[in-house]
């Protein structure tokens, strides 16, 4: 029931426009800076750490953090707080789905969806959820990740600043943890590039700073 309460809530973000062009909001309500005529001060190097996939496999952070522009993002699957974990998934919803028909975005965009409640987000509970979610073809990968234990997970989320606690009514109906927004940029070598909170989470920035990072890549490329 929890999962098809946020698949909803994700839903309805996600099909309110045809494109991240078009969602211009009240929360947002500013012109999207045009990719390329800014740049991205290179904030610190991504930290590495050790995560299971929905299959139960051993992967490095630093595996997922680098080759690729990443965008990633904390959740935990209970929540269901709209502007916390269903916001944060439902812009990657949104940036997934635009790259579906972009080749050039989905050969350099990676999406990361990583759980900081590795005692209920197991890898099958994570697999489920990213069932929830339309594969689509074409689209840039979509890694939804867990951890092994707590003690796996404590370090990575002190070296990526992502605060997390237990509410003291762990019935409340959004989820029993109470946490910060934290979805991060970062870039093919590694480098954390810019952090949104939830009153930065704006699609249309973060698709500009992915394309200003592609067009970094491509100017350092032409420049070798």
């Amino acid at each position: 029931m929890k999962l098809q309460i946020l698949l909803l809530a994700v839903v309805t973000m996600t099909t309110a426009a045809s494109a991240i062009d078009d969602l211009r909001s009240a929360d947002h309500d500013y012109e999207s800076p045009k990719p390329g005529t800014y740049s991205l001060p290179v904030l610190r190097p991504a930290s590495d750490g050790r995560l299971l996939d929905t299959s139960g496999n051993p992967v490095r952070l630093a595996d997922l953090t680098s080759g690729r522009i990443t965008v990633m993002s904390f959740i935990y699957t209970r929540c269901t707080a709209v502007r916390a974990c269903p916001m944060a998934t439902g812009v990657l919803s949104q940036l997934h789905r635009e790259s579906a028909d972009d080749p050039a975005l989905s050969k350099s965009l990676r999406l990361v969806s990583l759980s900081f409640d590795p005692e209920q987000d197991s890898p099958a509970r994570m697999a489920e959820y990213s069932a929830l979610f339309s594969r689509r073809m074409n689209a840039a990968p979509w890694h939804f990740m867990t951890t092994r234990s707590p003690e796996d997970l404590r370090p990575i989320l002190s070296a990526y600043d992502q605060a997390v606690d237990r509410k003291q009514n762990p019935l409340d109906r959004t989820g029993p943890l109470h946490h910060t927004v934290r979805v991060l940029l970062i870039d093919r070598s590694g480098n954390i590039r810019n952090i949104y909170g939830s009153s930065t989470l704006d699609p249309r920035l973060v698709l500009a700073d992915v394309r200003t990072l592609m067009m970094e890549t491509a100017s350092l490329a032409q420049q070798h």
